[in-house]
């Protein structure tokens, strides 16, 4: 589980989004963590201390006097434990109060006691003119500047029944912000752009060559170098996946498609990660039409052209970025993996048996370089991607 063991904050401020705040926390715990709750009194306005303390299974604290505490410092004692602080929501009186220092209830007193390495994450929600205003803006540049990792806001309909900017972040894409903070940052301020997924060679207008992929792996490790610090680009074949939050992500079909994609965005990247599963070879007399079964039972004639090793293009480059690819296997894979990496010129090639993992949620990776091969152990495709970009940022 991604928060195994750790111990979060959670602080709830008065918006209605608190009613989020609720599955939040239990997506949390159900990820290992241990959640703490913290409420402002606008926060019970709509949302009761008894309702997240059911959820979390721990007591909830609200009052700054509380005697609970051996030491009556809660504001101490509670921050001392955690492992993050997040306050979500986060509304734009509470943002005034961070960005001014104020300390006036538990809650905002906690934050000013909180010990400076442990992660502060702010999840904005108010209405959209709120958001927008100048003073909002200003505090929302002063917490940042502060050190605080805002997450959010998104933009669509909102309680009021306006629309715009300002809804706090759904609670599974907060649950991916708050365990990316607690990954280390191996690969801060580096550039990333990586493949992923099947191709799509059209036959006809309705039919096409593809192959298994489903794409996980390489959504997997987008998700991993987002985590890890990385602006990371994402060149996806057709999948059913969502985009990692924070990953900018090009929707492509076709080998050529992909190529001419990767081409256009390989500029000042640190790192290349070629993970699709591309097609060799594409259909050279693709049908305009829909081909048609004919009286005399004659099957077509396909024709087939070798499309371009985009891996092998980026790696010939003047000045390539560092590149790692990907061999699926079927057979012999130290010695097919191997040879791949030599005949394609790259430093680093990642192997697996393709038909044993595509479309599951896990798998087996062996690392090859100059030195050898390296083997990560069965494990879930997500860890598997974090142990991988740790190798990556190692050779670096």
């Amino acid at each position: 589980m991604d928060l195994s063991g750790k111990k979060i904050l959670l602080g709830l401020t008065g918006g209605i989004a608190c009613y989020k705040s609720a599955e939040f926390a239990r997506a949390m715990i159900k990820e290992g963590a241990t959640v703490q709750v913290v409420m402002t009194d606008g926060a019970k306005e709509f949302i009761t201390p008894l309702t997240m303390q059911a959820l979390t299974g721990h007591t909830v604290y609200s009052n700054q006097w509380d005697d609970q505490p051996d030491n009556k410092m809660p504001h101490i004692d509670l921050t001392r434990q955690a492992d993050a602080v997040v306050i979500a929501p986060c509304t734009a009186n509470f943002m005034s109060k961070l960005a001014n220092g104020l300390g006036d209830d538990l809650l905002s007193t906690l934050c000013l006691a909180r010990p400076a390495h442990i992660p502060f994450i702010v999840a904005p929600a108010m209405n959209a003119e709120m958001w927008k205003k100048p003073a909002t803006q200003r505090n929302l540049n002063q917490i940042k500047e502060d050190g605080a990792l805002v997450m959010g806001p998104a933009s669509g309909f909102q309680a009021c029944g306006e629309i715009g900017d300002g809804r706090m972040l759904e609670p599974a894409q907060m649950l991916e912000e708050v365990i990316a903070a607690l990954q280390p940052k191996v690969l801060k301020n580096r550039r990333i752009l990586i493949t992923a997924g099947p191709t799509f060679e059209p036959i006809d207008p309705v039919r096409g060559i593809t192959n298994r992929s489903s794409g996980k792996m390489g959504y997997a490790i987008a998700r991993a170098a987002r985590e890890a610090g990385a602006s990371v680009t994402l060149i996806s074949g057709p999948t059913a996946l969502d985009t990692p939050y924070h990953v900018n992500r090009v929707d492509v079909m076709t080998a050529i498609e992909m190529r001419d994609a990767v081409m256009s965005h390989i500029s000042h990247q640190d790192i290349f990660i070629s993970v699709a599963a591309v097609a060799d070879w594409r259909v050279a007399n693709a049908s305009d039409q829909k081909i048609k079964k004919n009286k005399n039972g004659d099957t077509p004639t396909l024709e087939f052209t070798e499309n371009p090793d985009i891996l092998a293009s980026i790696a010939a480059l003047p000045d390539p970025p560092y590149c790692v690819g990907f061999a699926a296997e079927s057979e012999k894979l130290r010695q097919h993996a191997e040879e791949k990496r030599r005949k394609k010129g790259i430093p680093l090639l990642v192997g697996n048996i393709g038909h044993e993992t595509f479309g599951k949620d896990d798998n087996t990776l062996i690392l090859f370089d100059d030195t050898g091969t390296l083997e990560l152990p069965h494990g879930s495709k997500q860890l598997l991607a974090r142990q991988l970009i740790e190798q990556i940022a190692k050779r670096l």
